[in-house]
């Protein structure tokens, strides 16, 4: 089983970025279709759309651990950081089971990486691989200046990310402690909501200093040892 995704050019995938980890909310239905994609008996083509520190990102890189699970090859692709290296990155994708394409709107208004994703849409489509593509906006929406590529990006199925409420945000940081064996108080998660913002990039931050020390020093996430914590940090 090849439990280790492909990544070009030294990129990986964070550990922690697992399908068990990601609190959906009112996004379940994106989750299963992407969990069904991820094992080869899903849709081809997902799409979704979202803004930044919604989670994008780890359900990309969720989908490319649950593929190596299920022995499919897969590749996950930040086109925003990949934007300078070119379009040449794309090329043969099409041959692995899984490829993962976060950012995509970052290929806007450059001619040579719209005509590489359009390309590579049509080669994915004709070997039957399966392709997720995450953006800020939904395909037409992105700016995009090939009309090709925006039509073929709207020819899956599009998902356009729901907020997380207060109460879901705590749910999420409980399931990202529960990941990593440890219990957060309800009163801890609400002490952090009150002082930081609920942005979940933020929040996920905090929560990995907090780990850390807690490992270290074997103390729970009472709200004294997190307050000590984060002055510390600050």
């Amino acid at each position: 089983m090849n439990s280790n995704p492909q990544l070009p050019l030294g990129l990986a995938l964070k550990d922690s970025a697992r399908f068990e980890s990601f609190f959906p909310g009112l996004n379940n239905e994106l989750v299963q279709h992407l969990q069904l994609a991820a094992s080869g008996d899903g849709e081809h083509l997902v799409y979704i759309a979202g803004s930044s520190g919604m989670g994008k990102t780890h359900l990309l890189q969720a989908a490319c651990h649950r593929a190596g699970q299920s022995g499919r090859r897969a590749s996950y692709l930040p086109v925003n950081e990949l934007i300078e290296v070119g379009p040449g990155v794309l090329e043969d994708l099409e041959q692995l089971d899984l490829i993962c394409l976060d950012d995509a709107s970052a290929a806007a208004g450059h001619a040579d990486w719209e005509t590489g994703l359009f390309d590579l849409f049509n080669r994915v489509r004709a070997a039957g691989s399966t392709l997720l593509v995450a953006a800020g906006q939904r395909p037409d929406q992105c700016g995009f200046a090939l009309p090709d590529l925006v039509s073929r990006l709207g020819w899956g199925i599009t998902f356009t990310l729901k907020p997380l409420g207060d109460e879901d945000v705590i749910a999420s940081l409980a399931c990202r402690a529960r990941g990593r064996g440890l219990e957060l108080p309800e009163e801890t998660a609400q002490f952090l909501l009150r002082r930081f913002p609920r942005d979940l990039p933020t929040l996920f931050a905090l929560f990995d200093t907090l780990d850390t020390a807690s490992l270290i020093e074997q103390r729970r996430l009472t709200i004294p040892f997190v307050k000590s914590v984060l002055d510390n940090n600050t």
